[in-house]
């Protein structure tokens, strides 16, 4: 039997969403084992000067317990 959990990570970056997405994928796995899923729950931007300057993604990622 397989029991897994949820967890909720935000990210950001100054390239896009999914830019965004990767760096918190990849920061998680160094210390969340048996990542199985993502899902993007909310992306939202900061604005300056009538540009973005920083894209944020909102993250639930699914992992099985050991």
């Amino acid at each position: 039997m397989s029991v897994l959990k949820v967890i909720e990570l935000l990210a950001s970056s100054t390239v896009s969403w999914e830019d965004a997405a990767h760096k918190a994928i990849a920061k998680a796995s160094k210390s969340v084992k048996n990542i199985r899923s993502v899902y993007i729950k909310d992306q939202s931007a900061a604005v300056v000067e009538g540009k973005i300057s920083e894209y944020r993604a909102t993250l639930k990622v699914t992992f099985e317990l050991e």
